[in-house]
């Protein structure tokens, strides 16, 4: 993965820049020694990794404005950082880079249940945002994989998903409103605690902008009551392929489930291994939830096993009680660590129209034996957001490269087939490459006209997103 060459001026000027951090923030603020920075050498895509020049650790939206306003008085670039969680290289730094980590703007600012929303510092995880509410009966629904550990400036910057975004959306359809910083330092409210804003739609704008626009320290969120109950079915097939048009068929009939997860042979082998969640043995199965009234789920379910029906499926599993569905989720919430104790791999991260589901898992077969190498699938199927898992030895000569090109491919497919290059993890380093695989050269330059305007030294997490060449390009202009 290629990375622009470090500034030598801004690496001799090291002491100086770290000193004049060390006025403006408190000193345990500012870590400078490279034992200590090389925690931050790299997110989730840890096949790469370089060491930054410094890290600031900010516990107020004033620290990361006067931060932000040397930083940018001193030319220096600074990579945001919510929990290191991305999987695309998103905060990857650079060798002349200051990341801003934002772990320790972690509080929960308000929350009104009257009005449906809850405001926190950014560098809350996601998880425990629900964890604040769910005393009460209330619920954040974007859900990553990573929700543990990962942050709400993490998932406002890739506008990212979960197994639950089919029903209730992604990011930015639970994002009320942000507190964001400019990389001059400056501190601007965007939306609020209502559902729309007037004037242009900035909020939109900033969810997705992946570190390019500012620094979100603050954020507001929409809330729901939980649900009265929800109940999950596992449904196994004989083929990927009877597996898609299941799925296809299940959205063509207007049923909204709260959830539609895929998983194949690979994946399906590997977790029962690793947990013994007790699945079919088949090529390929899909978890599909329902919630609300019991007369509602009921109803639900009854359609889809109808639908399930035509596909003779192999075994249709309906959670009888709580622990039955736990059991049904267990495998799949366990996927990325269980594959993980096979080999290394790379997520990749593409979507596609749900109708072409067959087509696409055919083609990713077809691909895997064209490469060598063994991919699993194991994905958001609802929304037709893809996450082949493809396997490889980074002790092989040779294998990552290969693991490389065939992702590029595997991408490259996504597009053709009506998509796009990602549905939740963002573009980062990994995808930045291949956006002019999607974007006309016009396309791009709009895009890079919006980030002259929010950051025109072009400071604000470098080297991502957008073609190497283009923004060295415009940097140096």
């Amino acid at each position: 993965m290629e990375m622009p060459k470090p500034d030598t001026d801004l690496l001799a000027r090291k002491p100086q820049i770290v000193a004049r951090l060390r006025e403006v923030l408190p000193r345990d603020a500012v870590i400078d020694d490279p034992n200590e920075t090389r925690a931050y050498e790299c997110d989730a895509l840890s096949a790469y990794r370089c060491q930054p020049l410094a890290v600031v650790l900010p516990r107020t939206t004033a620290e990361v404005a006067a931060a932000l306003k040397l930083l940018h008085e001193m030319g220096v670039p600074v990579v945001p950082r919510g929990a290191g969680t991305s999987l695309a290289g998103g905060s990857m730094p650079q060798a002349d880079s200051v990341v801003m980590g934002l772990a320790r703007m972690n509080a929960v600012l308000e929350v009104d249940y009257e009005n449906r929303f809850i405001r926190v510092e950014a560098g809350r995880t996601n998880l425990s945002v629900t964890g604040a509410v769910e005393a009460d009966g209330w619920f954040y629904a974007p859900d990553p994989s990573s929700q543990l550990a990962c942050a709400i400036s993490g998932n406002i910057g890739m506008n990212s998903g979960g197994a639950h975004c089919l029903k209730y959306g992604v990011t930015t359809n639970n994002l009320l409103g942000v507190t964001l910083v400019t990389m001059e330092g400056e501190v601007i409210e965007v939306g609020g605690a209502y559902l729309d804003a007037g004037g242009l739609d900035l909020l939109g704008l900033i969810c997705g902008s992946e570190g390019q626009l500012g620094i979100v320290t603050e954020a507001t969120l929409k809330i729901l009551p939980k649900p009265e109950g929800a109940r999950p079915v596992l449904i196994g097939f004989n083929s990927n392929e009877v597996a898609g048009a299941c799925v296809a068929d299940i959205i063509r009939a207007g049923i909204l489930p709260v959830a539609i997860e895929f998983m194949d042979r690979p994946c399906i082998v590997a977790t029962e291994a690793f947990c013994h969640a007790g699945y079919p043995d088949c090529e390929s199965l899909l978890i599909v939830e329902c919630e609300g009234s019991a007369a509602e789920i009921d109803e639900q379910i009854g359609l889809i096993r109808q639908i399930a029906a035509a596909h003779e499926p192999v075994e249709f599993r309906e959670a009888q009680s709580a622990d039955e569905a736990a059991r049904i989720w267990l495998g799949r919430k366990s996927a990325f660590g269980a594959m993980g104790q096979i080999n290394d791999y790379m997520c990749l991260d593409g979507t596609i129209p749900v109708s072409e589901l067959p087509f696409v898992l055919r083609r990713i077969g077809e691909l895997s034996k064209e490469f060598g190498l063994d991919v699993a699938n194991v994905f958001h199927a609802g929304d037709g957001n893809m996450h082949p898992l493809i396997l490889y030895n980074a002790n092989t000569p040779g294998d990552m490269e290969r693991c490389e090109k065939l992702g590029a491919e595997i991408l490259k497919l996504c597009v053709e087939a009506g998509g796009c290059l990602t549905g939740e993890h963002g573009v980062g380093v990994e995808k930045r490459d291949l956006m002019d695989v999607q974007f006309a050269p016009a396309d791009l330059e709009a895009q890079m006209r919006v980030k002259d305007v929010f950051d025109p030294k072009w400071l604000l997490n470098p080297a991502k997103v957008f073609p190497l060449g283009a923004s060295a390009s415009r940097r140096a202009s």
